[in-house]
């Protein structure tokens, strides 16, 4: 038995390590109930849905540049007439769902201010947005200020609820990159709160107003198998090469407005068709012009991560 157990003891320091003595403690590989280092988020979130990539995040850069980019599916595409999937909260933080936001991030940067997943054929409901002052650049200080347009950091919300803030309205004209090279007039709520999860599944919670609560209400849609010209009034929808054209007779008015049927702006409509109602007062005019996009640019391009200039189609 004594020669049995010392050729054991042989064995096993041949092979680097001991027998273990009864009672002694067994070390674990991991902390109980932490994600392994494949599973951890590729950033962190803040209660107002800002993501913050983390400094080491370049082994999802890497894979991203390997598998290359998907490409923006177009209206026609059933992925976007059909309600997305929520993503279960604990598989936030799986290598597949960060990979997707770091994906989507991306082509957001090099193409437009807003992006869901449908989009990119990816039937998930989480939605990216930012726009940065190089965005917005080419865009007049009061346009800027009429949209209620001021640049904000990308923004990952996850299963997002997505609920007015206000009675308050804004009229202005939206694009889309899944409609490329349309406009329309679309009616959205000026604030709106948005709820739902992060990019690393912490709970997010924030009001957004003007232009940034217009990209969230379009992102949504989205995820709800809904696009702009749903909702746009049919008779302005044209394209980007027309924005500039004459306006039908008695259109909506571009513009925010304290509730629905109040005028944006104190300007006559005579001149624009005589578009008043029974009373005399008032309705939807054009006293504002307005060209933005939503989700793409109009005019000057951002920088992709090559450093060329983009422009939206």
């Amino acid at each position: 038995a004594m020669a049995c157990g010392a050729a054991l003891s042989a064995f096993s320091a041949a092979l680097g390590g001991g027998v273990r003595r009864r009672g002694s403690p067994r070390v674990r590989s991991r902390t109980p109930g932490r994600p392994t280092p494949v599973r951890c988020a590729y950033g962190e979130s803040r209660k107002d849905g800002t993501w913050i990539e983390k400094p080491q995040n370049t082994f999802g850069k890497l894979i991203n540049v390997a598998k290359g980019q998907r490409e923006i599916v177009q209206a026609g595409t059933p992925c976007l007439r059909e309600i997305a999937e929520e993503i279960p909260p604990q598989d936030i933080g799986s290598a597949k769902i960060q990979e997707l936001i770091q994906e989507m991030l991306s082509i957001c940067r090099g193409r437009g201010v807003g992006l869901a997943a449908p989009q990119i054929g990816v039937p998930y409901r989480v939605f990216v947005m930012m726009d940065d002052a190089e965005g917005m650049s080419d865009v007049s200080p009061e346009d800027l200020a009429t949209r209620e347009r001021t640049p904000f950091d990308q923004k990952v919300v996850i299963n997002p609820i997505v609920t007015p803030a206000g009675n308050a309205s804004a009229l202005f004209f939206e694009g889309c990159l899944s409609v490329q090279g349309y406009r329309g007039l679309v009616r959205r709520w000026l604030a709106v709160r948005v709820q739902g999860f992060g990019g690393d599944g912490a709970p997010v919670d924030f009001v957004a107003r003007g232009w940034q609560a217009r990209i969230a209400q379009h992102e949504m849609d989205h995820l709800n198998g809904v696009l702009y010209v749903d909702r746009m009034d049919t008779r302005t929808f044209r394209r980007v090469d027309k924005l500039n054209e004459r306006m039908p007779p008695a259109h909506p008015e571009f513009g925010a407005a304290p509730e629905e049927g109040v005028c944006a702006t104190t300007k006559s409509s005579d001149d624009n068709g005589g578009n008043r109602d029974a009373n005399g007062k008032t309705k939807w005019s054009a006293g504002v012009s307005g060209a933005d996009d939503v989700e793409g640019f109009i005019g000057k391009g951002r920088k992709t991560s090559s450093g060329k200039k983009r422009r939206s189609r």
